[in-house]
C-alpha cells in the first residue's frame, strides 16, 4: 500500500541560528504510514539562512520570498505548493519553540480518532509548558493568547485552550479550502477561526514549548494579538 503524504512547512525570517538543527530533527522523523514532504519558504531572509539550507535543497522543496512578506504570506505560498496527494499538512516553525519529534503525537491521535479534522498541540495543557513561558517574562503574551481563545470559544461554542499554537495539525484538502488571506501571524487566528466556523471539529493534545527571548530572535509582538482579535472579528461577521 502507498504511503500517505505528510507536508511539514517550515516559513522562516533570518532563522540561520537554528534551521539546520531544525530540519536534521525533521529528517530523522519516521511517522509510521508516511511520506514526509518539507517545504521551506524563506521570508526574504537576510541572514546566512539560505547558506545554511544548501546541503538539504536536494531533499526539500524551497520558495523564497525577495522581500519580507510575514508569516502569512509565507505560509500561504507554501499551502499553495503542497504536493498533489497531501493527505496532512502542519506548520513547524524554525525557531525550535516547538519539538519536532512531537509532530508524531498530533499524527496519531487524528488518524486514531476519525471524527477529526485537525489536531491542535495544545501549550496550556501542560502545565510545565506554561510555566516555562512564564518564567521567560511572557505573561501579557500568555493572558492575550488565553483571552483571545476565550472570546473565540465564546463565538463558536469551542473548548480549545490554544487557537494561537503553531501546531495545527490539518487535512489538506480541508486547509486548502480556508481561501486564507491574512499576510502576518494574525493568519493563526485565521485558521483557527475558519476552521471552526465551518464546523470543523479540533482535538487537542498536550506539547511541550521551549520559547526564546526578542534577543534570541522572537518576533511577534503585542499588536500582532489586536491583529488577531480584528481578524476573529472579521470572520465572525462573515467578511472574511
Amino acid at each position: 500500500m502507498p504511503k500517505k503524504i505528510l507536508s511539514i512547512v517550515i516559513p522562516m525570517f533570518n532563522e540561520a541560528k537554528t534551521i539546520g538543527d531544525v530540519l536534521r530533527r525533521l529528517f530523522a522523523l519516521s511517522i509510521s504510514g508516511y511520506e514526509i514532504e518539507i517545504i521551506v519558504v524563506d521570508d526574504g531572509s537576510t541572514d546566512d539562512t539560505k547558506k545554511i539550507l544548501v546541503p538539504y535543497l536536494n531533499k526539500i522543496k524551497y520558495l523564497e520570498h525577495t522581500k519580507n512578506l510575514g508569516k502569512g504570506s509565507a505560509l500561504r505560498t507554501a499551502f499553495a505548493n503542497l504536493h498533489a496527494q497531501s493527505e496532512l499538512t502542519i506548520v513547524q516553525d524554525a525557531d525550535l519553540e516547538y519539538s519536532p519529534e512531537e509532530i508524531s503525537t498530533l499524527v496519531s491521535c487524528i488518524d486514531g480518532a476519525h471524527l477529526y479534522s485537525a489536531v491542535y498541540g495544545s501549550r496550556n495543557i501542560s502545565r510545565t509548558a506554561c510555566l516555562r513561558r512564564r518564567a521567560r517574562g511572557y505573561s501579557h503574551y500568555v493572558l492575550g493568547a488565553w483571552l483571545l481563545t476565550s472570546i473565540t470559544n465564546l463565538f463558536f461554542h469551542s473548548k480549545l485552550t490554544d487557537s494561537y499554537t503553531c501546531y495545527k495539525l490539518i487535512r489538506t484538502p480541508l486547509l486548502k479550502s480556508l481561501n486564507l488571506q491574512s499576510s502576518g501571524f494574525e493568519i493563526e487566528m485565521e485558521i483557527t477561526a475558519k476552521l471552526l466556523k465551518s464546523g470543523t471539529k479540533i482535538a487537542e493534545v498536550p506539547i511541550s514549548y521551549h520559547p526564546r527571548s526578542f534577543k534570541e530572535g522572537k518576533k511577534i509582538r503585542a499588536r500582532d494579538a489586536l491583529k488577531g482579535f480584528i481578524t476573529l472579528i472579521v470572520i465572525v461577521l462573515g467578511r472574511k
